[in-house]
């Protein structure tokens, strides 16, 4: 168990930005088309704030059936002076393989999608 925590630790230190993403606050719409083995996915949110940076989509899982990804974005430094209020983000991602449908977790909501061909 020791072990399984330390390699965790090392894994976060070697890399800060992935550490310090969190989930974004909402999401609102999602498309998902197929394509020459990939699908393209493409999710619209919001955070709660300005100062946001980094939105991408991160993939969870996978399978033959369906495809599940995190809405994920790294927020301001503490300290930071920021827009106190809703701010749009964008992000895409093209996973290969095949699945019929998309499911995306944001912060507050999550939606699922059939893939369109």
């Amino acid at each position: 168990m020791r072990i399984f925590a330390l390699l965790i630790a090392a894994l976060l230190a070697a890399s800060p930005a992935l550490a310090a993403d969190k989930r974004v606050l909402r999401i609102d719409s999602l498309t998902a088309t197929q394509k020459d083995g990939a699908i393209l996915v493409q999710a619209k949110g919001a955070v709660p704030s300005g100062g946001w940076t980094r939105p991408h989509l991160h993939l969870v899982h996978g399978d033959a059936h369906s495809v599940v990804l995190e809405f994920l974005a790294t927020p301001p430094p503490s300290g930071m002076t920021v827009i106190d209020g809703l701010v749009p983000v964008t992000a895409t991602l093209s996973v290969k393989g095949r699945a019929t449908s998309i499911h995306v977790q944001a912060d507050e909501n999550e939606i699922t999608s059939q893939v369109v061909k």
